[in-house]
């Protein structure tokens, strides 16, 4: 019995959520002593609209007591800019430590890609983000250059406190950011990706950065992404600039197998990952902690315009099921609900509008499920 943390969200988030739930169903029906008990978590803006509570600490805590959370969309027009984002997403990923995010760049079969003769043999590697460091720590803000301003950060992952301040005699505004990079963070990280790559059959990892200008925080990551390689001597390593991965992502796909990168990296480049994938609806995610609770969702955003029409795609939505299946080393769980939307693309009756097809949200889960109970019976 696994206990899975259900956020809804916004927008078109408990539409899709609900078909990804509906195929996890299918799956519990079809995998002898596999069960799930779905717990409902309400946040989101319609739930702080109401109760002005976003995620307090003792939700923090009941969060602590799920197996994984499975996370629809967060965002809506009405939302001071980052609220939900800093207040839902980010608090999660910070207060479980959830320091991995996970993303696969796929090409599922009869899926266009924008890439010219690029086909599924071409596209079939994963990105390893850091997710709680570099410059997504809050160290930073704005000053108007008339006097000093010092800005302290505390935080439970490093033992150190910083104290930054910084003084101007113009009359003008000044915004800043810094990122910041531990030991610690980059090591774990970057062992997660080598053990991901043992366990995916995979025998190269790449490690990206901007050593040769951020020279400070970045050497920091390429010191301990080459100390953690050599744990792993039947892996072969190579290191790419951001700005030069851009480039081959789009050239030669092929040529990646696991990629580790930094935070802020990894935000820019998974992106271009999933249009080489074929876009954001085939695109999940999982922001994980190897040894404590981990959160998978798609990566596409709330769409509120098309909340309630049951139009959205809802396969990035499963397919971040069927992610979280894998992360709970329920093999033949995962490969099962996988091969279910591998048949679905395959045949070609049943697709989402962003996919070329007129089926509705609810069409799709249902044709989902469907594939699943047919092959679980093969």
């Amino acid at each position: 019995m696994y206990k899975i943390g259900v956020i809804r969200g916004d927008g078109i988030g408990p539409e899709v959520v609900e078909e990804a739930v509906k195929s996890l169903k299918a799956v519990e029906a079809c995998v002898p002593n596999l069960s799930f008990e779905f717990i409902e978590f309400p946040f989101g803006w319609k739930h702080y609209k109401q109760t002005g509570e976003l995620v307090s600490d003792r939700s923090m805590d009941e969060l602590g007591k799920m197996d994984c959370l499975l996370l629809g969309a967060l965002g809506h027009p009405d939302a001071p800019q980052g609220l939900l984002e800093q207040q839902v997403l980010l608090k999660i990923r910070f207060g479980l430590d959830q320091y991995v995010n996970l993303r696969p760049i796929k090409l599922y079969p009869n899926v266009a890609c924008p890439l010219k003769g690029k086909g599924p043999a071409d596209i079939d590697f994963y990105v390893v983000r850091e997710n709680t460091e570099d410059f997504y720590v809050a160290l930073g803000g704005r000053f108007n250059g008339k006097g000093k301003e010092k800005l302290s950060l505390k935080r439970k992952l490093y033992d150190c406190e910083f104290d930054i301040s910084f003084e101007s005699s113009k009359k003008m505004e000044y915004g800043y950011q810094v990122g910041l990079i531990s030991e610690q963070g980059a090591r774990r990280v970057i062992e997660y990706a080598f053990e991901l790559a043992e366990a995916k059959g995979k025998t190269k990892v790449t490690s990206v950065d901007k050593a040769n200008v951020l020279t400070h925080i970045y050497s920091l990551w390429r010191k301990a992404f080459a100390d953690v390689a050599k744990n792993y001597p039947s892996i072969s390593t190579e290191f790419n600039y951001v700005d030069a991965i851009t480039m081959w992502f789009v050239k030669n796909p092929e040529w990646f197998q696991v990629v580790v990168t930094p935070n802020m990296f990894g935000d820019i480049i998974t992106d271009l990952g999933a249009m080489i994938q074929g876009g954001l609806g085939l695109a999940p995610g999982g922001n994980i902690n190897p040894k404590g609770v981990s959160m998978f969702e798609p990566i596409h955003g709330s769409a509120p315009k098309y909340a309630g029409l049951n139009v959205a795609d809802p396969l990035a939505t499963i397919l971040a099921g069927q992610l979280m299946l894998d992360h709970l080393k329920e093999g033949k769980a995962a490969k099962l609900l996988d091969s279910a939307v591998v048949e679905l693309l395959k045949e070609g009756k049943v697709l989402p509008k962003d996919l070329g097809g007129s089926a509705s949200t609810s069409a799709v889960g249902d044709e989902v499920s469907k594939m699943v109970n047919e092959l679980s019976e093969e």
